[in-house]
């Protein structure tokens, strides 16, 4: 991966899921953001941004470039990312919600050939504080340090790097992966990044209700990850027969034992894995204290 100052990054589409203080927000952190995509508008300039008609011609005019931030309607993602693919970048981040599953399907077929990361949808994106923002999260929560995190939330990521940085636990990475139903990357992937990370000495993974995915990782941490790991799962006194919004689907569901997908479930996989698990996001901190100890 590139997530170097130096790493040159486009914005594919202009919306509401990207506001012109989130672009303020990447400049001033020292994001090399060098155009944006959107058709139709190329020749203009947008937040004091070069417009372009085709990724082609950004790649033609400022060489390769490392990671593309797509903010379209979310029935144009597929295309924007297989556009910025068939330009040769292999780090796509998804902002846009409620990308159709099928959709994400055939991207994530097409990303695995070509060994493309995708960070979402449904995601702020990753952020190496003090070095690079990729998306939106709010910069001001975070620090340097040497805790990474890992987190299918939004707004919960940023809550979790708070109460780290509060006690003067900084960061390494912190990436959301995305709450919508099917996402381009998975806990196991990141795990695996930051356990080979030699900046990072500990991760807090924050799960949710929905899928396996925090079952799958508590398997994989039990089995390959060396460095300590801390876990959070929201959502533990939710209804166990409703499912949220981005991440219960029927397909889900279907045949599957009736705590599949629960809260529950996740602290059980957690605790036979001997994973300790936070009940509440300040602890996350004190029990990061104590596995750094």
């Amino acid at each position: 991966m590139n997530l170097t100052p130096d790493s040159k990054v486009i914005i594919q589409g202009f919306s509401e899921f990207i506001s012109a203080t989130h672009i303020s927000q990447m400049k001033a952190y020292g994001t090399n953001l060098v155009a944006a995509v959107e058709p139709g508008c190329g020749g203009s300039k947008q937040y004091d941004l070069p417009v372009f008609d085709l990724v082609e011609e950004v790649v033609n005019k400022f060489g390769d470039i490392h990671t593309t931030i797509i903010c379209v309607h979310p029935f144009q993602v597929l295309d924007a990312a297989l556009e910025a693919m068939g330009s040769g970048i292999s780090q796509i981040i998804i902002i846009s919600p409620g990308v159709p599953p099928l959709d994400m399907v055939n991207l994530f077929r097409r990303a695995e050939a070509e060994e493309t990361i995708i960070v979402g949808p449904n995601s702020p994106g990753i952020i190496v504080p003090g070095k690079i923002l990729l998306g939106t999260h709010p910069s001001e929560f975070y620090k340097p340090g040497q805790v990474g995190i890992v987190s299918r939330s939004t707004t919960l990521t940023y809550e979790i790097a708070w109460e780290l940085t509060r006690v003067g636990l900084g960061q390494s990475l912190s990436v959301s992966i995305g709450s919508d139903g099917v996402v381009g990357s998975s806990f196991i992937q990141w795990l695996q990044i930051l356990d080979e990370d030699e900046n990072t000495q500990a991760i807090v993974l924050v799960g949710q209700p929905g899928g396996g995915r925090e079952e799958a990782a508590a398997n994989y941490i039990s089995e390959i990850i060396d460095k300590p790991v801390i876990a959070y799962i929201a959502g533990v006194h939710a209804p166990p027969a409703r499912h949220w919004r981005q991440t219960g689907t029927l397909a889900a569901v279907i045949g599957r034992d009736s705590e599949f997908g629960t809260a529950k479930s996740k602290l059980q996989a957690f605790k036979q894995a001997k994973i300790p698990v936070a009940q509440r996001p300040s602890q996350v901190a004190e029990l990061v204290k104590k596995a750094l100890k």
